[in-house]
């Protein structure tokens, strides 16, 4: 009997749900094995060792299932361990930072970019390296927003609060001149339209979200490993903390039923 292999996506919480939507959309045929590290969130105020643990210990749990690639949807992660995980597996591994610093250099009219991220994100320099990669003579500037992933993560991203987070996360950034706003967490979509309305209309949003799904689909059709047929994929979710919150805001952003697996981690690091 068949089995389709899968695209495995990890993040440290639900924030990677904005690369399986995307992904969904543009590669329907495509199964999903997703994992969201929603009992050790956030990770963005920890150490790139630790991140970088977390990250080993998420990939050895999803290498089970045989998937034909993984993707680090998580912009800490894919700071702290993309090349590690890289040199660990046989397959396809993918990050969420190339992609949209790719996004942001097509979009930007004036070279003025600016990146919110975690504290990890930020403080790694992940993003301006990659943007001066493309472009040496982009115009960078960053802040951290350490309130938003704990935010989304309670699931309070639709609340009139929201508003007053962005307000607060982003009242002296948004003084700097930019065309372009890299959302540098894939937690940060949630949060899309507060952010707009603090930055104005004129700044456009940048999410790694559409550029990673583009970059996932151009790799497995160079290998060969597009879904075929017409079979309707069955997904499968893990979360490594509480169920109930996890897929409340998975359907609420999917738009569809899921079935979810909670995982206890039998593991000595720190939570």
């Amino acid at each position: 009997m068949f089995v389709q292999q899968a695209i495995a996506i990890l993040d440290s919480g639900v924030g990677g749900l904005t690369v399986c939507k995307e992904v969904m959309r543009q590669l329907p045929r495509e199964k999903i094995i997703y994992f969201g590290d929603t009992a050790r969130t956030p990770y963005g105020p920890r150490s790139s060792e630790e991140v970088r643990l977390f990250t080993e210990q998420i990939v050895d749990f999803l290498i089970q299932f045989n998937p034909k690639m993984i993707v680090i949807a998580c912009n800490t992660a894919t700071a702290a361990a993309l090349d590690y995980i890289k040199a660990k597996v046989k397959i396809p591994v993918i990050g969420v930072i190339h992609p949209g610093a790719r996004a942001a250099i097509s979009a930007t009219k004036t070279g003025k970019i600016g990146v919110i991220g975690t504290i990890g994100t930020v403080r790694s320099g992940a993003y301006s390296a990659a943007l001066r990669e493309l472009n040496p003579q982009i115009e960078i500037v960053s802040a951290a927003c350490p309130d938003f992933v704990p935010f989304v993560e309670k699931g309070l991203y639709n609340t009139p609060e929201a508003l007053s987070v962005a307000q607060d996360s982003l009242r002296e950034f948004k003084e700097h001149p930019m065309d372009c706003l890299i959302l540098g967490c894939t937690h940060y979509p949630f949060l899309k339209k507060p952010i707009q309305q603090v930055m104005g209309p004129k700044v456009k949003l940048i999410s790694s979200a559409d550029e990673t799904a583009r970059e996932i689909s151009t790799v497995l059709h160079q290998k060969g490993s597009l879904a075929r047929g017409n079979g309707v994929p069955v997904h499968q979710f893990f979360c490594s903390g509480d169920p109930d919150m996890f897929r409340k805001i998975a359907r609420q952003w999917l738009g569809e039923q899921i079935e979810l697996t909670p995982i206890v981690w039998q593991v000595s690091s720190p939570v």
